[in-house]
């Protein structure tokens, strides 16, 4: 009978636990949401096909801050989605919370000195080039970028790295 006693009190005791767990107050920060936006530490960074170094290498990306799409997180590892749409799991000390845009339009991109086409074209951005992410005002169909010495506006349209109406200041 004791026994039988002491196993509902630790079922119980699980019960309550696992409800007090649930309703306790999250410390997930915004940033910490799913899914979210980071970019590549280093160069190469290798990505597995599961979360651990017991999964193959599936591939090795070999462009430093390159943005990457965090859709799913296991202890120390996250699976990311990249610009091309493959999944895969990478260690979650080769990223970075510093945002980046990669030039997705095929051949080249305009810069504007202003977020609007009618603005002087102040550079032209060859596709697949990584920019630093300055500013996504709310409500305008572009972002300030920086190209190495070269800052302007370009169409969220034509950069992944951002969501539609994510805003950056």
């Amino acid at each position: 009978m004791k026994r039988i006693l002491l196993a509902i009190l630790l079922c119980l005791a699980g019960i309550l636990a696992a409800v007090a767990q649930e309703n306790a107050p999250q410390n997930q920060k915004d940033d910490d949401a799913l899914p979210r936006f980071v970019s590549l530490r280093s160069s190469p960074v290798n990505a597995r096909s599961g979360p651990g170094v017991k999964y193959p290498i599936e591939w090795v990306y070999m462009q430093k801050s390159a943005p990457v799409e965090i859709i799913a997180e296991f202890e120390s590892w996250r699976r990311i989605r990249d610009w091309q749409g493959s999944e895969s799991w990478i260690k979650s000390s080769m990223l970075n919370r510093s945002r980046f845009a990669k030039v997705i339009t095929p051949g080249e991109s305009n810069l504007y000195a202003k977020s609007n086409y009618n603005a002087q074209i102040i550079a032209r951005v060859e596709d697949e080039v990584i920019g630093e992410i300055k500013k996504c005002p709310a409500n305008n169909d572009f972002c300030l970028l920086r190209f190495n010495q070269f800052e302007g506006w370009m169409p969220r349209q034509n950069i992944y790295g951002i969501y539609k109406d994510e805003i950056i200041d």
